[in-house]
């Protein structure tokens, strides 16, 4: 991202809308999917400026590592009294296979070139059993100075985006845009600043007055309790939840008679 971003970013993260509604539909899903031990070792990939970490930190189920590629996040995550913190590349995680029950991974994968090898070694981390919460950018379409100014690679599709999930045999158990019922106002505004080709070197987050901000709040959390029980079919971001698969050990019969043989199946 355009370094301003992150102190942007670490000013609005705890009230701005777009960022509450984000956390709180992660968090949400996390605990709809997530397995039953406690407590549960979560890595936030992709931290940013920590405030998915002040999330966990309420928990006393939830023990969190924040990792993230970019000082200026590190920096700014510690500033909120996190120190679980590591820098590394997505790409190369500095952890043993298995070592999360949960991996979080919000808006980060569109912004990573090679993102097929930051999920393969996101589900290297994972324990089998364990989920991925992620969420990215929707529709290539609406590509524009938003998408510039955060350095994105790329916006997804929702079938697109489950295919980079299963192509490295994690299975996809929710999958849903969000932020639908902005996304009329919201895909116009960016297509007609495609059109006028308006030069910005910011992320498009407006100030709103605070009773907006607050019934945007509301909306999307009406959004979201339709969204846990049915896909909404089209809208700003895709949030996919998706499962490490357990194997699953079967009998071989004829092998050698009174020794068991089992090959795993996932």
């Amino acid at each position: 991202m355009n370094p301003a971003e992150y102190e942007r970013m670490y000013a609005l993260e705890d009230w701005y809308w777009w960022f509450v509604a984000r956390r709180e539909a992660a968090v949400r899903f996390l605990w709809d999917h997530a397995p039953p031990e406690r407590p549960l070792r979560v890595l936030d990939a992709g931290c940013g400026t920590g405030a998915l970490l002040d999330r966990f930190r309420k928990s006393p189920d939830v023990r969190a590592t924040g990792v993230d590629l970019s000082p200026d996040s590190l920096r700014y995550s510690h500033q909120r009294g996190h120190h679980r913190l590591v820098g590394a590349d997505l790409r190369y995680l500095p952890f043993r296979s298995g070592s999360f029950d949960v991996v979080t991974a919000l808006d980060v994968l569109e912004h990573i070139p090679d993102d097929a090898g930051a999920v393969t070694e996101i589900s290297r981390v994972l324990r089998p059993g364990g989920i991925l919460v992620a969420s990215v950018p929707a529709y290539q379409l609406l590509w524009g100075p938003h998408d510039e100014a955060l350095h994105h690679c790329r916006r997804y599709r929702a079938g697109q985006f489950r295919g980079l999930l299963e192509a490295d045999g994690l299975r996809v158990e929710r999958l849903t845009y969000l932020l639908t019922a902005l996304f009329p106002l919201a895909a116009g505004a960016r297509l007609m600043a495609r059109l006028v080709r308006r030069n910005s070197t910011q992320a498009g987050l407006p100030p709103v007055p605070r009773f907006v901000n607050q019934a945007l709040i509301a909306l999307q959390a009406a959004e979201l309790a339709v969204a846990r029980q049915v896909p909404l079919p089209f809208g700003l971001s895709i949030l996919a939840v998706a499962r490490k698969p357990v194997p699953i050990r079967v009998p071989l019969a004829g092998v050698e008679e009174g020794i068991p043989a089992v090959a795993a199946r996932w």
